[in-house]
């Protein structure tokens, strides 16, 4: 495991016991997120580094009971929590790595990722990752429950202009590793930024 890793896993294994308690009011933008996504009865879809699994119930609201859900996360303690909330229910719980997922290429039709870029080692080849389990035409949905300037100030830094999510920077990343971003959303309340795989 490489200290990238290392890194991630002891940030949110310190966390995840109190991660929800931290952001109580999220749920209405993560619903409004995955509206936007775009998801039919039937489709198949992944959170990519689900953390806690917020975003399994209206994925599989979304989906359906003859959909698949499944939420991935490389940090045990966030899927115990998930667990813990019942949120299994909703959909599978993997323990793996985005960077390597243990899916069939095309087997899904949209990747939810909340929060997840900035925590992605190798961003392009991460989300090549991502275009290799979405089938051609399928969606990816970059989400975040606030916008970047809400976020960092949240955290005491500013924006700098090397930001992976900011527009003129996620834009070509998102073409550089096989997606065409198709809109982009950067307001205090929320972040999202929609792709579809080309091919």
């Amino acid at each position: 495991m490489s200290d990238d890793h290392t890194h991630v896993q002891e940030f949110f294994t310190a966390r995840a016991a109190g991660w929800d308690s931290r952001f109580p009011d999220d749920g209405p933008a993560y619903a409004a997120a995955v509206a936007d996504l775009g998801l039919r009865p039937g489709d198949r879809v992944l959170d990519a580094g689900c953390g806690t699994g917020r975003a399994l119930t209206p994925l599989r609201t979304a989906v359906g009971p003859s959909g698949v859900v499944a939420g991935v996360d490389l940090t045990p303690a966030m899927l115990q929590a998930a667990v813990r909330a019942g949120r299994n229910r909703d959909g599978r719980l993997v323990l793996a790595d985005v960077a390597a997922l243990p899916l069939r290429p095309g087997s899904l039709d949209a990747v939810f990722a909340a929060g997840l870029v900035a925590h992605l080692p190798r961003p392009a080849e991460n989300l090549r990752e991502l275009v290799r389990v979405v089938r051609p035409g399928g969606t990816l949905a970059l989400f975040h429950p606030i916008g970047r300037a809400a976020l960092a100030a949240r955290q005491g830094r500013q924006i700098t202009p090397d930001d992976l999510r900011a527009e003129a920077n996620l834009g070509p990343l998102l073409a550089r590793s096989g997606w065409r971003m198709t809109s982009y959303v950067d307001e205090d309340t929320r972040f999202l930024a929609l792709a579809i795989r080309e091919n």
